[in-house]
C-alpha cells in the first residue's frame, strides 16, 4: 500500500518530473520541478491558494513516481515526453505530436518572414532555428523580432501581389513597413531581416541593452505601461537565449547509455541528444540473469536497439567499453553512412553525463522492484484473497456484469472482465436490452447472461467443429467466477441461466449498504465478511465502478442518439432515406424550408407528392418554433 507521508518524506530536493497516478494507476497529471521534494509536498499541503482544478486533482491522486534530471530546462524537455506519451486528464495538452518548435526564416523569399514551424523540413530556401523547449518563448521573441525589425508576418506573394490590397493591421500598429505596398525597398527589408537572424544566432547582447535602455526611458518618462511592455520583452530574449546543461558546440547528435543491474535484471537508461540539446531520455529492461558482466549486457543492448532504431547518432558515450566495440562500431558507420564513434568518458562532463543515465537507469530500476511488489499485492494477491473467503482456489478470470436505464428507457447491460486482477478491456462486452419492457433490473440481467453464454456455447461448437482454436471466439472463454452487482436477487438469476445452460460457474454477489458502499459478498446462500482494509476489497470496488461506468457511457449513448433528431421527420411521408437525400441535396435546413415544390420534387428520391408534404410543412406552420443547427437535427 502507498504510504504517503512515507513517500512525501523519501522525496529528494532535486530537479525533476513528477507523474501523479490515480487508484486506476492512470496518469492523470506530469509536472516539472526544481526541487522534487518542495513541489509535490505543496500538492498535499492545505493551502487556499488551490485552485478548484489542482483540489479536483489533488482528490484523485492515489500514488506517484517521479525522475530526477539534471536541470529544470532539462526536466522541461522530459515533462513534453511524458504528457505526449500518457496523454494526462489534468494537464493542458499539446494537440501537434510533431515535437518542439523551430523558427523558420525563409531566405529564399525575395520578401523573407520569420515564422514558427513544427517541423523541420530540408528545402533549400529556409533557415531553421530550434528546436526549442518553450512555445511561450518562441511566440514571445517572435513578436519581438515583428515589433523591432518589422518582418512582415503574411503569405501574400511578394513582390507579385505588391499592391493589390489594403496593407494589414501590423502596418497600422507599426510591426510591419508594408512591403505589399511598396513602402520599403527590398534592399531595406532585406538589411532589417538580416538583424534579426544576428539576433537569432545569438547576438543577444546589443538587443539586451537597448531594450534595457528603452525600459528605463520609458520609466523615466513615466510611460510606465510600455516600460512594462519593454521589462516582458527583455524576460523573453533572456528566456529563448538561455543555453541547456547538456550542449555541445560542435552540435553533434549522439545517445548517452548506461545501466543499473541486480542479481536477475538490469535497466538501460539512453538520453538522446538531437543538434546538442536533450530532446528526451527512455529505458529498456534487460533479462541480465545470464550476463557475466555490464560490459555484456551493453553489448547485447546496442546490437538490438539499434537494429531496429531509424536513426543512427554520429556517437555513443558509453558507462562501459563494448566486447566488440570494433565491429560494432563498423556496423553502425555503415548503417549510418558516416563514422560512428564509441566513447567511454573517464572525466569531466561527459563523465557526468553518463553517471546521470546510470543514476536514472537505478531509480527506474529500484522504482520497478517496488511497483511490480505491489502491483502483485493489488492485482494477484488481490485476487487470491477474493478466492480465499469464498473458498474458491485458482481465480484467474472474473466477469462482472451491471444494468443501467432510466425509468427503462434505453436499458442496457454491460460486461467486463478482469484476468490476474487487472481490467481486460478487450473483452469487455455491451448488451442492449431487447426483450424487456420497462425498469426491471433482474429480467433484463437474465436477457444478458442468457445471450453472453448461450452465443459463447455456439461458438465454442462451430469452433470445434471447423477444428479451429476456441480462443478466437468472442464469447467462448469462460470465467473462473462471476461477480454480480447485487445480492441473493442477482445471484439467484445468474445461477437460474446457468442452469438452464447446463453450465457450472461459480457465482458471488458484491452486496452494498444502506449507503450504496461495498458491505461484503454474498456466496453459497450466505453473506461473507470482508477485510474493508484489504487489496481484496479495494479490487471489488474497483470491480463494480468498472462495471457502473461501462454501462453508464453506453447507456448515455444511445440516449444522447435518441434526443437527436431532425425537423424533417415531423413530416408525414418523409423516412430517413427522403431526410438524409434533402440534406444532402441542399446542404442545410434552411435551404429546404426556402425552396420551393418544383425545387423539392427535383431533388433525388423525391416526387411531387412529397415536395408539396414537405412545402406546406413549412408555410403552413410558420408559428411552430423551430431550433435547429443548421444541419437538420434538433436536440
Amino acid at each position: 500500500m502507498f504510504d504517503l507521508e512515507e513517500e512525501l518524506r523519501k522525496l529528494p530536493a532535486s530537479p525533476g518530473v513528477y507523474l501523479m497516478h490515480n487508484s486506476r494507476d492512470e496518469i492523470i497529471y506530469v509536472g516539472k520541478a526544481v526541487s522534487l521534494k518542495n513541489r509535490v509536498r505543496q500538492y498535499f499541503q492545505s493551502s487556499r491558494n488551490k485552485t478548484s482544478k489542482i483540489e479536483q486533482m489533488v482528490s484523485h491522486i492515489a500514488w506517484f513516481e517521479y525522475i530526477i534530471t539534471d536541470s529544470e530546462l532539462e526536466a522541461l524537455v522530459l515533462e513534453c515526453n511524458l504528457i505526449k506519451e500518457h496523454r494526462p486528464r489534468y494537464n493542458t495538452m499539446l494537440k501537434d505530436d510533431k515535437g518542439y518548435p523551430y523558427i523558420k526564416a525563409t531566405v529564399g523569399e525575395e520578401f523573407p518572414r520569420i515564422f514558427m514551424a513544427r517541423e523541420r523540413k530540408k528545402d533549400g530556401r529556409s533557415k531553421y532555428f530550434g528546436p526549442f523547449t518553450s512555445m511561450g518563448a518562441v511566440k514571445d521573441t517572435l513578436d519581438l523580432i515583428h515589433k523591432l525589425y518589422h518582418i512582415r508576418t503574411c503569405s501574400r506573394s511578394l513582390p507579385k501581389d505588391i499592391g493589390k490590397d489594403r496593407p494589414c493591421l501590423n502596418y497600422h500598429i507599426k510591426q510591419c513597413d508594408a512591403p505589399c505596398q511598396g513602402y520599403i525597398s527590398a534592399e531595406q527589408y532585406r538589411e532589417k531581416f538580416n538583424q534579426a537572424l544576428e539576433f537569432m544566432n545569438g547576438r543577444y547582447e546589443p538587443l539586451l541593452k537597448q531594450l534595457e535602455e528603452k525600459m528605463e526611458a520609458a520609466s523615466k518618462a513615466l510611460e510606465f505601461e510600455r516600460a512594462i511592455e519593454y521589462r516582458e520583452l527583455l524576460s523573453s530574449v533572456k528566456k529563448i537565449s538561455q543555453k541547456q546543461k547538456i550542449t555541445s558546440s560542435s552540435m553533434e547528435d549522439r545517445d548517452i547509455v548506461a545501466m543499473a543491474r541486480d542479481e536477475k535484471d538490469a535497466v538501460v537508461q539512453v538520453f538522446f541528444i538531437r543538434e546538442g540539446k536533450l530532446i528526451g531520455r527512455d529505458h529498456f529492461h534487460v533479462s541480465a540473469a545470464t550476463a557475466e558482466d555490464d560490459g555484456e549486457i551493453l553489448d547485447s543492448f546496442v546490437k538490438q536497439f539499434y537494429t531496429g532504431t531509424p536513426f543512427i547518432p554520429r556517437e555513443l558515450w558509453l558507462q562501459y567499453p563494448l566486447a566488440e566495440e570494433e565491429i560494432i562500431s563498423q556496423w553502425l558507420s555503415v548503417k549510418r553512412g558516416q563514422k560512428v564513434k564509441l566513447v567511454v568518458p573517464k572525466k569531466g562532463e561527459r563523465e557526468r553525463l553518463v553517471e546521470l543515465a546510470a543514476k536514472n537507469a537505478a531509480l527506474v530500476l529500484s522504482q520497478d522492484k517496488e511497483r511490480i511488489k505491489k502491483e502483485e499485492l493489488r492485482t494477484i494477491g488481490a485476487m487470491n484473497q477474493i478466492g480465499d473467503w469464498i473458498g474458491l482456489e485458482g481465480v484467474r478470470r472474473l466477469e462482472a456484469y451491471d444494468i443501467s436505464n432510466t425509468s427503462g428507457v434505453e436499458s442496457v447491460g454491460s460486461m467486463v472482465v478482469y484476468e490476474d486482477g487487472k481490467p481486460k478491456r478487450s473483452d469487455y462486452r455491451k448488451f442492449k436490452i431487447k426483450t424487456v419492457q420497462g425498469p426491471n433490473d433482474y429480467a433484463s440481467m437474465e436477457e444478458v447472461l442468457t445471450r453472453r453464454f448461450s452465443h459463447g456455447i455456439k461458438e465454442a461448437q462451430e469452433l470445434k467443429e471447423k477444428g479451429e482454436d476456441l480462443s478466437l471466439g468472442n464469447f467462448t472463454r469462460f470465467p473462473d467466477l462471476i461477480m454480480m452487482d447485487g445480492g441473493r436477487g442477482q445471484v439467484n438469476i445468474a445461477l437460474k441461466v446457468l442452469q438452464k445452460l447446463g453450465l457450472f460457474i461459480p457465482v458471488c454477489g458484491m452486496v452494498k449498504d444502506d449507503n450504496h458502499r461495498t458491505r461484503g459478498l454474498y456466496y453459497n446462500n450466505r453473506e461473507v465478511p470482508v477485510d474493508r482494509h484489504s487489496e481484496g476489497f479495494r479490487l471489488i470496488t474497483r470491480i463494480q465502478d468498472e462495471a457502473h461506468r461501462f454501462a453508464i457511457e453506453y447507456h448515455r449513448s444511445l440516449r444522447g442518439k435518441g434526443q437527436v433528431r431532425s425537423i424533417l421527420d415531423e413530416i408525414s411521408g418523409i423516412g430517413p432515406a427522403r431526410r438524409k437525400a434533402l440534406m444532402r441535396h441542399f446542404k442545410d435546413i434552411e435551404a429546404v424550408r426556402t425552396a420551393d415544390v418544383e425545387e423539392l420534387e427535383a431533388a433525388p428520391q423525391m416526387n411531387k407528392r412529397a415536395a408539396e408534404a414537405v412545402y406546406r410543412f413549412f408555410h403552413e406552420k410558420k408559428e411552430t418554433p423551430y431550433f435547429g443547427n443548421g444541419n437538420g437535427e434538433n436536440t
